[in-house]
């Protein structure tokens, strides 16, 4: 006589607040530092040295808060893509363990406590804040229509540049703008690289990233993108008067970028999540060498 099946007992789902969180992906910091190392460079420059204490810790807290509310409105968004995606559909929101509306509150409350940290600061600096609320609200729906929603990323995480400039000098220089323009091209790199691990998948559900759109030239425009990213660097430090402590920060940031190359030349899925992942240390030399030349003075 055959036994009757037994089932197993079922899964336990994690607490609401771990799904938060992972939603949130506090779990993968490396969103995270490639928001946080650009900010910092402008802190450190706006600053000629160490920023106060408070403007610090508020830029320092509030990317990692807006990089989080950004990443809600981005499952909420694509939530319908994620399900086809296989490096995604096991997402809290694509794969249903939170709903939908959870992830808005989510991106609300979130963006509102970060708003808040602005509140002590310059009228300037709320403005600009409303503007990288914006930009990190819409950068989700900009991969149904733009060809680079990798540059309007470059935008969306690099807008704590201005911000930092209006905090501290209470205006936002030629030097910023082109700091934001340079943070632009590295994360075009940077993100291209992302995409490249996904871009059979993109193709099949029909949204837009960098690496469909270089196509064959992908891996020539990633390092094109380092390539500017290095020399408006360049332009960035001499015009703010930064020697060669920082110029040394730049050539082991050239460095890793090369780097890259042999991770992405073969288009390897591994290897372009790999170069990805390895970005901060690009962000962490150029900060090194921006942060040593301040203190040498």
């Amino acid at each position: 006589m055959s036994l009757p099946l037994q089932s197993g007992p079922p899964v336990a789902q994690p607490p609401r607040w771990v799904l938060y969180a992972q939603l949130m992906r506090l779990h993968r910091p490396i969103g995270t530092l490639l928001l946080l190392w650009p900010t910092v460079w402008a802190l450190w420059i706006a600053a000629e040295g160490i920023p106060p204490l408070y403007e610090l810790m508020a830029f320092s807290l509030g990317t990692l808060l807006m990089r989080s509310a950004g990443c809600a409105i981005n499952d909420w968004a694509d939530r319908d893509f994620d399900r086809h995606v296989e490096r995604t559909r096991e997402r809290p929101l694509t794969s249903g363990r939170i709903r939908p509306a959870e992830a808005l509150v989510v991106f609300a409350v979130v963006s509102l406590i970060a708003l808040l940290l602005v509140l002590p600061m310059r009228p300037l600096v709320w403005a600009l804040a409303v503007v990288a609320a914006f930009l990190a609200a819409s950068y989700p729906f900009t991969k149904r229509f733009f060809a680079l929603p990798q540059a309007y990323l470059g935008v969306a995480f690099g807008f704590g540049i201005p911000m930092a400039f209006a905090a501290l000098q209470g205006q936002v220089p030629l030097v910023a703008w082109l700091l934001l323009l340079a943070n632009i091209f590295w994360a075009v790199a940077y993100d291209t690289e992302y995409a490249m691990v996904d871009r059979n998948d993109d193709i099949k559900i029909g949204i837009r990233t960098s690496a469909i759109t270089f196509g064959r030239f992908d891996v020539a425009a990633v390092m094109t993108c380092y390539l500017v990213t290095v020399l408006l660097l360049a332009v960035v430090g001499t015009r703010v008067g930064l020697g060669m402590p920082f110029a040394a920060g730049l050539l082991v940031a050239s460095g890793i970028a090369l780097y890259h190359y042999t991770l992405i030349r073969d288009r390897g899925r591994e290897g372009c999540f790999r170069a990805f992942n390895h970005n901060t240390w690009f962000g962490a030399a150029v900060f090194g060498g921006i942060a040593l030349d301040y203190a040498l003075r």
